[in-house]
């Protein structure tokens, strides 16, 4: 009787981080932190349940560490943190650059230490073979150059991180006016999580995604074969 082989753990998907990241909090955070329901303390304590809970069963599930879902839960519990404490939301503000910003010179940096992240991120998430690649890349002499244009890619990745972490800083000054520890505070934390979507994911995955695309373009120019053909 054979053994059934275990399937491997991933990552849970959009719909779920949209949902206990984004969906569930903004509502708490709009419609139930008033005194009549929760109550502006309660109703942030409960709001930052969902992102916190759910990252803490994601890194369970995936049964490994991943930098990105670390950096998110700690920037979570910053904010949770500072409201709780009711900082001056200028200081929420600093917080939402500073996170992106210190990200995005880790990668800047990186392109100078035996951590390449964009050579790390291609091996981990197995999008290519990379062994073939070299193979190929050897073949026509152009592996010093296309580890030039890692590093430009690399470069275009940190860029996409600042890109972030201004667009944080401008969402939460101009949304966050209101004195922590109010209903009018939890509102607008609720809209800047709304919008932190559609006004800063977004641009940073597009960024991401033009900084793959002219490494893979690079590849079909130094091997003079179709990138597919070192697709894992």
């Amino acid at each position: 009787m054979s053994q059934s082989v275990p399937a491997e753990k991933k990552s849970q998907g959009l719909l779920p981080n949209l949902l206990f990241n984004i969906a569930i909090p903004v509502i708490i955070l709009s419609k139930f932190s008033t005194e009549a329901y929760l109550g502006p303390v309660w109703g942030l304590v409960v709001a930052l349940c969902f992102p916190v809970g759910y990252g803490l069963w994601e890194l369970k599930q995936s049964g490994k560490i991943n930098f990105f879902s670390v950096v998110g839960l700690i920037s979570v519990l910053l904010t949770g943190g500072m409201s709780l404490l009711q900082l001056d939301p200028k200081y929420i503000a600093i917080k939402e650059a500073a996170v992106p910003g210190i990200i995005g010179l880790l990668v800047w940096f990186s392109q100078h230490s035996k951590f390449h992240l964009i050579k790390a991120m291609l091996e981990n998430a197995q999008l290519l073979n990379m062994e073939k690649l070299q193979a190929a890349l050897a073949k026509t002499n152009n592996t010093e150059v296309f580890e030039q244009k890692m590093n430009v890619t690399n470069q275009l990745l940190a860029g996409s991180f600042f890109v972030s972490s201004l667009l944080n800083y401008l969402l939460a000054k101009w949304i966050l006016v209101s004195p922590p520890g109010t209903t009018a505070y939890n509102e607008e934390l609720g809209r800047m999580t709304a919008l932190s979507y559609p006004v800063i994911a977004l641009p940073s995955m597009v960024l991401m995604m033009a900084a793959l695309w002219y490494l893979f373009s690079q590849i079909g120019k130094l091997t003079g074969e179709d990138v597919e053909k070192f697709l894992q």
